[in-house]
């Protein structure tokens, strides 16, 4: 029993040693096999990123590898000259190659930019100051709100570049236009009513007349609208050489028979918009948000007289200085555009100090 002991021992030895010869040998006979069926022009690539990395490991013996500029570009090269880079690679990972070239890219396109041909062109500081005055006083304005405010100073500038240099704020100033009606704008008007609070807690109600082809509004105010005055006051936005074709309006009831007799009288055609959709009368609905977020939220209205009053500064600041989308960015006025020769900008207040309207005046 003891000597067949002794031989199940030395066979469990000899089976361990053959395992243990196996594991060595076996990769190496494989990467030997492999290297047998590569390109002589690959096996030295690999010889020379081998021998690479061994003199990487013995400058930084005593510490972890180092690698410097020189080691980076090299593996950079090899990533775009060698497809098999990866197996060779050990130090490092080959994500980190990757993201060496990437960085290498910027550099190249930084240098381009600055030593070849120029990008986009330098916004002065002059101008860059102007518009963040601009977004400063007036908070309600966007980025094409400025932007047509400058073009009308003289001053050529990108959209973009004027959004980049504004006064950054938690809400948008304000939102643009959503829908637009896509036919006879220079034949089409709309009406609208709207109610505004007073610090009596009385109602009162603003008519507007809008004419869609350069955005004139008619106004009027009253605490007891009926239907022959509203039929008065399209006599009098209308003029009977400047009378519209067709009239966009709800179905509200103030819109009486005094009114539709009126608008027939006119040799006006009526069209109604569907029940509860202020979407299709977008013109009047649009004008009649402005009116709110650009006037009436910031200010308190104590009676009829003083509602007449502040919408009459800011119809006048509307069809005269307001730059419009519509239209170009251009007023329903038009405005001349003021050159730099003028001399310097200055700010002429409007609407009582609630939006600025920018002049060039000689210095």
């Amino acid at each position: 029993m003891p000597n067949g002991n002794a031989e199940v021992f030395e066979m469990m030895e000899i089976t361990t040693s053959l395992q243990l010869v196996s594991m060595c040998i076996l990769p190496t006979v494989i990467s030997a096999f492999r290297s047998a069926f590569r390109s002589r022009a690959a096996v030295e690539l690999e010889n020379f990123a081998l021998r690479h990395q061994l003199n990487v490991l013995k400058r930084s013996l005593k510490h972890r590898p180092r690698l410097t500029s020189a080691d980076r570009l090299l593996w950079v090269v090899l990533s775009r000259l060698w497809a098999d880079w990866r197996s060779a690679l050990t130090i490092v990972q080959p994500q980190t190659v990757i993201a060496w070239h990437r960085k290498a890219f910027r550099l190249f396109w930084t240098w381009k930019v600055r030593n070849g041909q120029p990008g986009r062109p330098a916004v002065f500081r002059e101008v860059r100051d102007l518009i963040r005055r601009m977004s400063r006083e007036n908070p309600l304005w966007g980025a094409p709100h400025i932007h047509g405010e400058l073009l009308k100073l003289g001053i050529t500038i990108g959209e973009t570049s004027v959004a980049k240099y504004m006064v950054r704020r938690r809400q948008p100033p304000s939102q643009t236009w959503r829908a637009f009606l896509n036919n006879h704008v220079k034949t089409l008007v709309s009406v609208d009513f709207f109610t505004v609070p007073t610090i009596g807690f009385q109602v009162l109600y603003v008519f507007l007349v809008l004419a869609h082809e350069r955005r004139r509004v008619h106004f009027n105010v009253t605490a007891h609208p009926t239907a022959e005055w509203t039929a008065q006051q399209l006599r009098e936005a209308f003029p009977f050489d400047q009378i519209p074709r067709y009239l966009l309006r709800d179905r509200d009831k103030i819109f009486g028979d005094d009114f539709r007799r009126q608008v027939k009288d006119m040799q006006i055609q009526e069209v109604l918009s569907a029940p509860r959709s202020p979407w299709q009368r977008a013109y009047v609905e649009r004008v009649i948000g402005s009116i709110r977020r650009e006037c009436l939220d910031h200010v308190i209205v104590f009676n009829e007289a003083s509602l007449r009053r502040m919408l009459s500064l800011y119809f006048s600041y509307y069809h005269e200085t307001r730059p419009h989308l519509s239209l170009e960015k251009d007023s329903p006025e038009p405005r001349k555009v003021q050159g730099p020769e003028l001399g310097r900008v200055v700010a002429v207040p409007r609407v009582g100090g609630l939006h600025h309207r920018y002049e060039r005046h000689a210095a």
